[in-house]
């Protein structure tokens, strides 16, 4: 399906994309590397009258630490992300995201700061963030803000971005020693969205208990969702079998899944179990490691 007729913009700055924004009103739409808006456009889902093209910005694109963050420029594409040393080495839950999203050819122009922006949950990057416990750095006319990840998803496909804002960062708390985060989705077939999905980040003190623990979930939800109760039951425990089997049945119980082609509810719930237990696991692995 062809996308209805619109405007194209192209900005080169973070201040000319906002004063293209401000002068279109709200029914211009960025766009960085397209993965999300163009098949919402195709399907007549969002028919947004211009289209600003944000993906020539430069400055947005790169991983560093900084102090005691670990800072991912919006426009840094799935690919940058699955060849960062500095990942692969010590935030190895993104190499699981990105095999996982999608294919080679989408995941070289996908940037993660869209993936977010879009406040879809059936992407794979929000339930990491929300593991991570990472903030949103954003700009927009009135200056820079910082959004913490629990505070950024509002709805379905609602985040806290006001018309004309640009998520320009993400920022994360950097790896600390024995620590470790794994993540999984199951799918139908590569490039679908989840069936369902965990990301699992656990900090362990030098006694093994655990001293922090994120889990975020994957498309069983209106939006990305933070498992709470299973959180609490780890965090400040030494983490054993009995414990992560009461969490996997807490995030059965918790999550929110809907019916559809990719299985009953109580499939998902019961895929969410399984999944959950096991990134738990993975995670320790390698926080231990």
């Amino acid at each position: 399906m062809i996308p209805a007729k619109f405007d194209y913009h192209k900005a080169t700055s973070v201040k000319e994309a906002i004063a293209l924004s401000q002068e279109l009103g709200e029914e211009a739409k960025y766009m960085s590397g397209g993965h999300s808006l163009l098949p919402m456009m195709k399907l007549r889902f969002a028919t947004p009258e211009h289209i600003i093209d944000i993906s020539k910005i430069g400055g947005l694109s790169y991983i560093k630490e900084e102090g005691n963050l670990l800072k991912i420029g919006a426009m840094t594409t799935q690919t940058d992300l699955e060849h960062s040393d500095l990942l692969i080495s010590s935030y190895p839950i993104f190499g699981d995201a990105v095999w996982l999203t999608a294919d080679p050819s989408v995941r070289n122009f996908g940037t993660i700061g869209g993936n977010i922006a879009h406040g879809d949950a059936a992407n794979d990057q929000p339930a990491v963030m929300l593991a991570l416990r990472a903030t949103i750095v954003a700009e927009g006319a009135d200056g820079e803000k910082s959004i913490p990840i629990d505070e950024f998803f509002h709805g379905f496909y609602m985040t806290a971005l006001e018309p004309g804002d640009i998520l320009t960062e993400i920022q994360i708390p950097k790896a600390k020693k024995n620590s470790g985060g794994a993540y999984y989705k199951m799918e139908r077939k590569v490039g679908d969205y989840a069936t369902a999905g965990v990301a699992v980040h656990i900090e362990l003190d030098d006694a093994g208990v655990c001293q922090e623990i994120g889990i975020g979930l994957t498309n069983v939800s209106a939006v990305p969702m933070r498992l709470d109760r299973g959180e609490e039951v780890l965090r400040g425990q030494k983490v054993t079998d009995e414990l992560i089997e009461q969490v996997g049945q807490i995030a059965s119980e918790d999550c929110e899944p809907e019916s559809d082609l990719r299985g009953s509810e109580a499939y998902k719930r019961s895929i969410v179990n399984t999944i959950t237990k096991r990134m738990i696991n993975k995670a320790l692995e390698r926080a231990r490691n």
